[in-house]
């Protein structure tokens, strides 16, 4: 039976306020709780109707009441995790070899957690956030991963302190921008850092000019006049693809 004071804390966890203080996140959902349960990520503790996830041990069984008061969704899945926040360290150097993400104040959490699926997809390990983005352990992130979050490492950091860091061993860092180079014709290579930016206003000076190679996506045909922009997931999409397909 869950307490009154446990179904405070759960709900506290829906800010972030609430998720530093605890050092936890909610993930709702059978399959996402059960690759939880074979993941690093330590679990702390599950609720589920009767019946759910019944042949894991110490799962708490809650009345559908009882989940429609704790969940963070409009329609209450029929089961719910409490997961220990991981914490990650970010070396400069993971970039020598290795693609890596890094967005520049993506506020909207539902694109975030679009782009730690994309990082996933593929095979991005890493991706780094500067601090004005949205969390990564928001409940509409964690469900937008659709499970990514527990396999892609995802830091906080000053992107031009990292950057800089990025640059001084001599690793590439690309970025989308309008007056960029044709992503199509450009040489890119198999590792680096790719930099996408805020849904409003893109990438931010301070990291635009730490920004290596600058790219475009071009609309079809060129010299069309369409919409101004790509969503940030979308973009990400396309350039992750083209670098994979080099």
């Amino acid at each position: 039976m869950i307490t009154r004071a446990e179904i405070l804390k759960i709900k506290s966890l829906a800010d972030k306020r609430g998720r530093d203080e605890h050092g936890l996140f909610v993930a709702e959902g059978e399959k996402i709780i059960r690759e939880l349960l074979l993941s690093e990520l330590c679990v702390e503790r599950i609720y589920a109707l009767e019946g759910v996830l019944e042949d894991c041990a110490g799962v708490c069984c809650v009345t559908r009441a009882e989940m429609e008061r704790i969940s963070m969704l409009k329609t209450a899945n029929s089961s719910l995790a409490l997961v220990r926040k991981p914490e990650w360290r970010f070396d400069a150097g993971t970039a020598r070899d290795n693609l890596v993400l890094a967005l520049d104040g993506v506020s909207n959490p539902g694109n975030l957690g679009t782009l730690i699926r994309l990082a996933d997809w593929f095979g991005i390990g890493d991706v780094i956030c500067s601090p004005e983005s949205a969390d990564c352990f928001n409940p509409k992130v964690v469900q937008a991963t659709m499970g990514a979050i527990i396999r892609v490492r995802v830091h906080y950091c000053s992107l031009p302190e990292v950057l800089s860091a990025v640059r001084g061993e001599g690793i590439p860092v690309y970025g989308t921008f309008l007056d960029g180079e044709n992503i199509y014709e450009a040489g890119l290579s198999s590792s680096g850092v790719i930099v996408m930016g805020n849904e409003g206003r893109g990438i931010s000076e301070s990291v635009a000019a730490l920004v290596s190679h600058r790219l475009f996506i071009p609309p079809w045909p060129s010299d069309r006049c369409g919409s101004e922009s790509l969503n940030v997931s979308v973009a990400a999409a396309i350039a992750c693809s083209e670098f994979r397909r080099r």
